[in-house]
């Protein structure tokens, strides 16, 4: 059983040593219209091999998981329709049936795992949900992190989760959440969420050396590395906690629940923040493109050395 397609781009960097870097496809395929959508993913891949390592964009097309996407495959899937937004409880199932499907952070991780691509960049992680004590919404992504063995390079959870409750939860499944460069831990869309991070690491080299060294010690799950959004490009805190307030009322007044909260969310933050959401949203996920370029870089060399 074949599980899965690289690209032939991927397929030679795989071959050949070439640091790879991880993708997932529902930034493309529920982040953004088309064709900005088309445009972001485009410019990510681009900052990751400006970075020397090649970009592995993960989505299920037709029952087929790809490792890596040609600029047609990519282009397609832009403009796809109806795209379902798989996990690890459907990808299995989607594949088997035949299915389209965008890749979250979780099954991006085991999309990658599959491809022995260690090293993954996204915008932001799910996590606790505000309220969770009541709905019990947690996202798989933080039980993954706890199971697969990939760095996951995020700006933080984003800040319409309930962040201490997030870090709790990866605290209890031994997953390390590593700053980049600071003690604070960021929360997406602002640098700072008031919050001291777990840990700090301040070059690729130590995160990449904190890699290989759970590998080498048994140590099952990933690591999660927070890496702050620039500061020219941020959204701070006090700003945008009123907003993010206000848009939670205007949930709550419509009747918004269950899956619907955070798409709706997102939505109405954009039009608080008259798009400066997006355009931070942006600039996050190129930044973490190129914080993981390097990682997989240092991996790469690390790794050989050995």
């Amino acid at each position: 059983m074949t599980l899965f397609t690289p690209s032939p781009e991927v397929a030679a960097a795989l071959s050949n040593g070439t640091p790879v870097v991880a993708l997932e496809s529902t930034i493309i395929t529920h982040g953004m219209p088309y064709p900005q959508n088309l445009e972001v993913a485009r410019q990510v891949e681009g900052d990751i091999r400006a970075g020397g390592a090649v970009p592995a964009t993960m989505a299920v097309i037709d029952g087929v998981l790809h490792a890596g996407l040609t600029d047609t495959q990519l282009e397609g899937l832009a403009q796809s329709k109806n795209v379902a937004k798989l996990s690890r409880a459907d990808m299995a199932v989607c594949i088997a049936g035949g299915g389209t499907g965008a890749t979250t952070v979780a099954a991006t991780m085991i999309a990658a795992r599959l491809a022995g691509i260690s090293v993954f960049a996204t915008g932001g992680i799910g996590g606790v949900h505000k309220g969770a004590e009541h709905s019990f919404d947690i996202s798989a992504d933080l039980l993954e992190l706890a199971q697969t063995p990939v760095t996951v390079v995020a700006a933080g959870a984003k800040a319409i989760l309930d962040i201490p409750k997030t870090l709790e939860v990866l605290e209890t499944q031994g997953v390390p959440v590593i700053a980049y460069g600071q003690d604070d831990m960021p929360a997406f869309w602002s640098r700072s969420a008031g919050i001291l991070a777990p840990l700090r690491m301040d070059t690729a080299a130590a995160i990449a050396a904190a890699h290989v060294q759970r590998s080498a010690m048994g140590l099952p799950g990933g690591q999660l590395v927070v890496n702050p959004i620039p500061e020219a490009d941020e959204i701070d805190r006090a700003t945008l906690a009123p907003i993010i307030a206000q848009a939670t009322r205007d949930a709550d007044a419509h009747g918004i629940s269950g899956k619907g909260v955070t798409p709706y969310l997102l939505q109405r933050i954009f039009e608080l923040t008259d798009g400066r959401s997006l355009t931070a949203n942006i600039a996050l996920v190129r930044n973490n493109g190129r914080l993981a370029a390097q990682i997989a870089a240092e991996l790469g060399t690390q790794t050989s050395d050995a």
